[in-house]
């Protein structure tokens, strides 16, 4: 089906440990991604990019919130706001938020704006649970904490900028999962979200995988959101990303998923919002990871080979 698609860009790094996921959403531009949505019958009005200060102008420990070990956490609440209201106005207008990151916890603001006025399920595209919390996050990184924020789990249920109620674990389903921190392990297994790991795909095959990810995130929902975090592909496919882990899907496997999400839409209209996240031009090669971010974004929004 045929979209008006506003860009929204969220160049933030605060969630993130390595500098240049902020320059994604420029990298991803560049590769000609709004050409590609219209070659594919919609319409894109790019909104620009969000007034964010760069992280290196901000202390990541001074004046923060209490709130285990995560850091720049005020400055991901500002940036979370932001996006929030972004996505929250620009389906007010009609059109459909499509928002590029930026590290992960872009999301926050991705799923809670979109979850305003909609029960939301979501398929989660990406080799990382980022269901850790501020507690018991590793790093304190808060791109691993996104999906935690949004269920308002651990400190992030006092936190109103994140905690997005109409968001239920029952409607998320994992897509590609392989790296896991052990106490986050747990949490998902404890969990009611529904996680196909690489095994799942190496077993079932990405098109039934794909498919049983759909009906866990539309049954009981007005609408989905998908997140597309780049490490979710092979490093062989996709080197410009910050947390590469081997083992991850192929290129065609990666296509055939998100077309099958546009091919759902087009019959159900499941689509709500979207966020594209994880490229760092820094570590990519000849813009490669951008220009698959481009393509695969075309992919769920109607691209075909024929």
């Amino acid at each position: 089906m045929s979209r008006d698609i506003h860009l929204i860009g969220a160049p933030m790094d605060y969630g993130a440990d390595r500098r240049g996921v902020d320059m994604g959403t420029s990298a991803i531009r560049y590769a000609g991604l709004a050409a590609a949505l219209e070659d594919a019958g919609n319409t894109c009005i790019d909104l620009g990019d969000l007034p964010i200060p760069r992280a290196e102008e901000r202390d990541p420990d001074a004046e923060q919130p209490s709130a285990g070990n995560a850091k720049f956490l005020r400055e991901v609440k500002d940036v979370s706001t932001q996006v929030a209201d972004s996505v929250d106005a620009t389906l007010e207008d009609g059109a459909f938020p499509l928002i590029l990151g930026g590290d992960h916890s872009i999301a926050i603001g991705s799923m809670a704006g979109s979850a305003r006025n909609a029960d939301l399920g979501a398929i989660w595209f990406d080799a990382h649970a980022d269901l850790n919390t501020p507690e018991t996050s590793p790093s304190g990184n808060v791109h691993g904490m996104p999906l935690a924020a949004v269920l308002g789990r651990g400190e992030f249920a006092d936190y109103e900028w994140a905690y997005a109620p109409r968001v239920r674990e029952e409607s998320i389903a994992y897509v590609g999962l392989r790296s896991i921190d052990d106490q986050e392990r747990e949490l998902v297994r404890e969990s009611e979200m529904t996680a196909f790991t690489m095994s799942d795909i190496d077993e079932r095959d990405i098109t039934a995988v794909v498919e049983d990810a759909l009906e866990v995130a539309t049954a009981g929902t007005d609408g989905i959101h998908v997140s597309l975090d780049l490490d979710w592909l092979d490093p062989k496919e996709a080197p410009g990303v910050g947390t590469p882990v081997r083992g991850g899907v192929t290129y065609r496997e990666a296509h055939s998923a998100l077309e099958l999400v546009s091919q759902r839409d087009a019959a159900d209209d499941i689509l709500r919002s979207m966020d594209v996240v994880e490229v760092n031009p820094i570590l990519d090669e000849q813009n490669e990871t951008a220009k698959l971010a481009a393509e695969l974004t075309a992919s769920a929004f109607g691209k075909r080979i024929l």
